[in-house]
């Protein structure tokens, strides 16, 4: 038998010659109909194929001796720029050194003004006081039985109010209006406290700390350290006691970079979550009549990573150095974020005692004592979330679904066809008889 005829026994598609087919309306109308549900079903299967999912992942954070990036924004209506202070420490309780930071204080006006910005400085954090100007060459402050700071512009010296100030912290001493000091006579220090006495402050910006346990307060006066204690000089703010409270707003609190809103809005992406998510503190706000009240947030920091679709096939080079600028510290150069998302507690007292049966919690009893302020207490996590980019389907899986699409289709409208021309047989039949 010749080879021809072995492969047409083979054959399982069996052919019908022209002249026995038979064309009918119908089956036009149907053959019409199965192409566009064809090529609907097709573009969905091509939809589906294009969708990007966000698949998280939780892993152990294995991370060592990494830098944190925190970013604020918080209002204090009612408390003068210059009776702020700043100030990060770590797990140990002990002041961070060499904190990199771009924190400035913002001047607001009285909230009967309306708390309109006046003017914005640099906040200086843990470093050098402000340069003194226009001094003769030989001169040298007295820092008035206090020893000279260790970071005085002229060894053994106090050459300007801050660092008679700071000179007067070492030794747990209350400063006060700065009366009978010659730099603070000079500089205009009680004036700008009667000037400043009505108005609020903002501060704002970045700093960057250890990637350990730690907290940061903003707090009245200047700090110091006694017999392990960490205090500030608090006379200047009690001596306005009834005009400042620490009533506040948190425009936003983040821990690390912002995701862009091009990941969480109109971009298709299918995420598990917002930045609303990622900073449950922003437009946070607290209001107090009590000069003496104290909050506290107790942050809980999950590490998170963002991996763009893609990232694998790129040489990723992740802006982690120590002298990345501010806001760029985690960035990877293929679209992917080293960030944090955190949960966070509060709690408030005032520093008088008593309980909480104002709102409702007789049986909730405060201490007395403490520091007027805000104070923010972050943990870190040992697990991290990695929220990685895929396809939805692979490209065999689009493949198959569009065969699957076009051989389903078409066997449903041969068995529709099929059955409309039988019955318009049986119906002509009827007819007839």
């Amino acid at each position: 038998m010749p080879a021809k005829s072995r492969f047409t026994r083979l054959d399982a598609f069996t052919k019908t010659v022209e002249d026995a087919r038979i064309r009918t309306t119908s089956g036009g109308i149907v053959t019409l109909a199965s192409l566009f549900i064809i090529f609907w079903l097709i573009w969905g299967e091509w939809a589906d194929y294009r969708r990007i999912e966000v698949h998280p992942e939780l892993i152990v954070d294995k991370g060592r001796g990494e830098r944190m990036e925190i970013h604020l924004n918080v209002s204090f209506p009612r408390v003068p720029c210059e009776l702020l202070t700043l100030d990060v420490m770590d797990v140990s309780g002990e002041q961070q050194t060499g904190v990199m930071h771009g924190v400035s204080k913002v001047r607001l006006s009285s909230v009967s003004e309306g708390s309109r910005v006046i003017e914005s400085s640099a906040l200086d954090l843990h470093s050098d006081s402000t340069k003194a100007a226009h001094l003769e060459p030989d001169y040298c402050g007295s820092c008035y039985m206090a020893p000279a700071p260790a970071n005085a512009q002229k060894p053994g010296c106090c050459q300007t109010c801050d660092e008679v100030r700071e000179a007067y912290a070492t030794k747990s001493w209350a400063f006060g209006r700065g009366e009978n000091v010659e730099q603070c006579e000079r500089e205009g220090y009680a004036q700008r406290l009667d000037a400043q006495r009505q108005e609020g402050c903002r501060i704002e910006g970045g700093l960057r700390v250890n990637k350990v346990v730690g907290n940061f307060h903003i707090a009245p006066g200047r700090s110091f350290s006694n017999a392990n204690m960490h205090l500030h000089d608090l006379q200047n703010y009690l001596a306005d006691q009834g005009i400042h409270t620490f009533s506040h707003h948190i425009h936003h609190l983040r821990f690390g970079p912002q995701l862009p809103d091009s990941l969480t809005i109109g971009s298709g992406v299918n995420m598990p979550w917002t930045n609303h998510h990622l900073n449950p503190l922003d437009d946070t706000e607290q209001v107090t009549d009590d000069s003496l009240f104290n909050y506290m947030y107790f942050v809980k920091v999950v590490s998170t990573a963002y991996l763009p679709l893609g990232w694998e096939r790129q040489a990723r080079v992740m802006s982690s150095a120590d002298n990345a600028a501010l806001g760029a510290y985690g960035q990877g150069t293929d679209g992917s974020i080293e960030t944090h998302q955190y949960s966070v507690t509060s709690h408030k007292r005032s520093l008088n005692g008593g309980d909480d049966a104002k709102e409702g919690h007789q049986e909730r009893i405060h201490a007395r004592g403490g520091i007027p302020g805000v104070f923010f207490s972050y943990d870190i996590s040992p697990m991290k979330v990695i929220n990685r980019e895929t396809r939805s389907k692979s490209f065999t899986g689009f493949l198959t679904g569009v065969c699957a699409i076009i051989g389903g289709t078409l066997t449903v409208a041969a068995a529709v066809d099929r059955g409309l021309y039988e019955g318009a047989i049986r119906v002509k039949k009827l007819h007839k008889g």
